[in-house]
């Protein structure tokens, strides 16, 4: 069925505004043509979120096939997150530069094909390159996406874009490490990379043939200083973050040089956009708004709140536990199923109540089930003693990203969505980040703190270690026990320190304004 038109524009075409730039028309779709269109873009937007984690299970064998150490196989992840994280604020440009459908369909593809040339990969220098490749054009999926899902809905229906946006950013983290457990223990590491050939290719042929462009391609000046300030300051703090616990943090001159090398990136890049150019290739200009200046700030955190236990569990479950990789991954899972069931009902509520209510509710029980789950590790702890709070935590979940989306790209103007959106989407990938670093450095130093206080107990006065003493093999049974509760420890703690995290954003949540801009029923939607 044909979108509606922008009246005075004609159906599909585009008018002129009074600085003579052509004007936007409404691209929202209805019937199998957005059924198509949704179909296409929740499939790219998947692909992408679930590569983020289905690479890790297959980490270790992967380095054992191309002969990497386990410090340099990292880059196989690092590399991939480092260029996906300079893209994400490029899209809005190359949007309007290329053309939505294009850039869009552009993306797919090259991911698809970067994802072939990884499965084909034979050395680390190979698949490292092939990683970034894969990565650049990932960034470009996920900050696009989301417009594109806001466009074909008829304004009155941000919820219900964004639901779907937020069920495609959360779904795939989740399902990527049992996926990634599966395939790598049934057919091969090659697998991970390969399962993105089929769907992706289905993608870009739905996008190519249903998509359309509310502006034609216009040409823009290449702001050439901007991008190289911009993966300068972007590329150094990925480093940082993903290196730093290796390599000992400030002690190591490294660290140290990518720390400042991030700094005088970052501000450099902040000041030339904001002076140095009159045509940014990143429009910082958005913060004026007010959503989008508080809003950053708390997708950093739902970022860091979302993917932490990500992160965390799946090791505390594999390493002191001795879950298998494919029941730690069903275990994160039962995190999923709430934002399944429930995003479309808080979809509903999101454009009809406060939005502040239900992030502070939303953050509040994330808080409570981090307690919970601290409180539950334990090494005699089994798949359901997790269930119900990990229930708990996706229903935290499902009520935080959808009145976020609502509440930033709800109030800004059309032409402005896709520069906030970006945003958006850096921020939840850098809180990512944040979380993963934090979390391990956490994680270390707590275990060498419990581990110096159970060796400390470890004394004959005490009757459990006089009698494994005297047993075969007594004195490595003891060690293999202190380890093991000191790691858990290590992971109890670790999970509580998201406690105060999720805490903290009551703060930013109620500055934000709750009227939004009320568009009229065929506002267009501009890249």
């Amino acid at each position: 069925m044909a979108a509606i038109a922008r009246p005075g524009t004609g159906s599909g075409a585009a008018g002129a505004r009074s600085d003579g730039a052509p004007a936007a028309v409404s691209v929202v779709e209805f019937g199998g043509r957005r059924a198509l269109i949704v179909f296409g873009v929740m499939l790219a937007a998947l692909l992408q979120t679930l590569d983020a984690t289905i690479v890790n299970v297959a980490l270790p064998t992967i380095e054992g096939n191309v002969g990497a150490a386990i410090d340099d196989g990292t880059w196989i992840i690092t590399g991939y997150i480092i260029s996906n994280v300079i893209a994400i604020p490029l899209a809005p440009f190359l949007l309007a530069r290329v053309g939505r459908r294009q850039y869009f369909a552009t993306c797919i593809i090259g991911f698809t094909v970067a994802s072939f040339l990884c499965g084909t990969a034979t050395s680390l220098t190979a698949l490292v390159a092939y990683r970034v490749v894969q990565g650049a054009f990932g960034g470009g999926l996920v900050a696009t996406s989301q417009i594109i899902l806001r466009d074909t809905f008829a304004p009155e229906e941000i919820g219900a874009s964004s639901a779907l946006f937020a069920i495609a950013l959360t779904v795939g983290p989740a399902l990527g490490p049992t996926l990634g457990g599966i395939l790598t223990d049934v057919f091969s590491w090659q697998w991970v990379f390969d399962i993105n050939l089929v769907p992706g290719t289905l993608a870009a042929v739905i996008i190519l043939a249903n998509l359309r462009n509310p502006l034609p391609p216009r040409v823009l000046p290449f702001d050439g200083i901007g991008v190289a300030l911009l993966a300068l300051g972007l590329g150094s703090l990925q480093y940082v973050l993903d290196e730093g616990e290796r390599h000992d943090w400030f002690d190591d001159r490294t660290i140290v040089t990518f720390a400042v090398l991030c700094a005088v990136g970052l501000t450099a890049f902040t000041l030339w956009e904001l002076f140095g150019t009159s045509k940014p290739i990143v429009d910082l200009r958005i913060f004026r708004y007010q959503n989008v200046r508080f809003g950053v700030p708390v997708a950093l955190i739902l970022g860091m709140v979302i993917f932490g236990p990500v992160v965390i569990l799946p090791q505390y479950v594999q390493n002191v536990l001795g879950f298998t990789a494919t029941q730690s991954g069903l275990l994160i899972l039962m995190r999923a199923l709430p934002v399944l069931l429930l995003t479309p009902f808080v979809a509903r509520l999101a454009t009809r109540l406060d939005v502040r209510l239900l992030l502070t509710a939303g953050f509040l029980l994330s808080a409570l089930s981090f307690v919970l789950l601290s409180s539950r590790m334990t090494t005699a702890s089994g798949f359901g003693t997790f269930v119900a709070v990990l229930i708990v935590s996706g229903a935290a979940q499902a009520m935080l990203l959808v009145p976020l989306l609502v509440s930033i790209i709800g109030t800004v103007a059309p032409a402005d969505a896709p520069k906030s959106s970006s945003f958006v989407s850096l921020s939840v990938q850098l809180g990512g980040s944040i979380a993963s670093t934090m979390l391990v450095t956490i994680f270390d130093r707590r275990t060498f703190f419990h581990s110096d206080i159970y060796r400390s107990a470890v004394t004959f006065s005490n009757l459990t270690v006089a009698h494994l003493m005297t047993l075969p093999h007594g004195r490595a049974l003891l060690v293999r026990i202190v380890a093991q509760q000191a790691a858990n420890s290590g992971f109890a703690d670790t999970i509580a320190a998201l406690i105060p995290v999720a805490l903290v954003t009551l703060l930013p949540i109620w500055c934000l304004r709750v009227t939004a801009r009320k568009p009229a029923a065929a506002v267009p939607m501009s890249d």
